[in-house]
């Protein structure tokens, strides 16, 4: 029997973007919950599971991507080779284990881990994998459901890594067609590529208008 997966309005979220607390990371309730421009996110033992929106949203639009000099001379060099979908469970896993600067432990707990293996099994989230021969070096992963693309986390063992692999996503979502990648938050990679905060209204207006029904085979062909 299908289930009526619910959230709280937006609207009711509190000044920091949290909407609820509690449920699972099932894959419906996943789904749910990024149509409406929600997403899970840990923050500490009292609130194992909590759902934000924030207000203002990290965005990165392809048509706006920016590639600095610096980076641009790094690629011309690029010692990595760049996979997708082949090493979701590990690179996942590199995520959550990989230390933080000014964060004492990871949001990636054990049943983030199973709710987003759920959504790669099914078709709904995807990897990108930096290697130097046969280590994998950086990667991240995310969400995809139809048009809409989001990135998760990333991880990097050597310099440029964890950039390399967005770069290698932008490229691709870009010649997909894919109009611009969640990133939820503007982190000091993602700013560098042109990422940037538009109001949380203007991002719901946006993936209303996605087609989340397309098959994610067209885009990781």
């Amino acid at each position: 029997m299908k289930r009526s997966i619910t959230f709280p309005p937006i609207e009711e979220a509190t000044e920091d973007g949290l909407v609820a607390v509690g449920g699972d990371l099932e894959t419906d309730t996943l789904m749910a919950a990024y149509r409406q421009g929600i997403f899970p996110w840990p923050v500490s033992i009292e609130l194992p599971l909590a759902w934000f929106s924030p207000d203002p949203r990290g965005v990165l639009f392809l048509e706006e991507i920016h590639l600095p000099k610096s980076f641009e001379k790094f690629l011309k060099r690029n010692p990595f080779r760049v996979t997708f979908n082949q090493k979701m469970r590990e690179v996942i896993f590199e995520c959550a284990r990989i230390p933080r600067k000014d964060q004492p432990g990871t949001w990636i707990t054990p049943d983030i881990i199973k709710g987003y293996e759920k959504l790669f099994q099914e078709d709904l989230a995807y990897s990108v994998e930096v290697w130097v021969g046969d280590k994998l070096v950086g990667g991240l992963y995310g969400v995809i459901m139809g048009e809409y693309c989001s990135g998760e986390s990333m991880f990097m063992k050597e310099n440029n890594a964890s950039k390399v692999a967005l770069w290698s996503l932008l490229m691709l979502l870009k010649s997909k067609g894919i109009k611009f990648l969640d990133t939820q938050m503007v982190t000091n990679v993602v700013e560098t590529f042109g990422g940037k905060y538009i109001p949380r209204i203007e991002f719901l207006e946006m993936i209303n208008k996605l087609n989340w029904d397309k098959p994610k085979k067209e885009i990781f062909d």
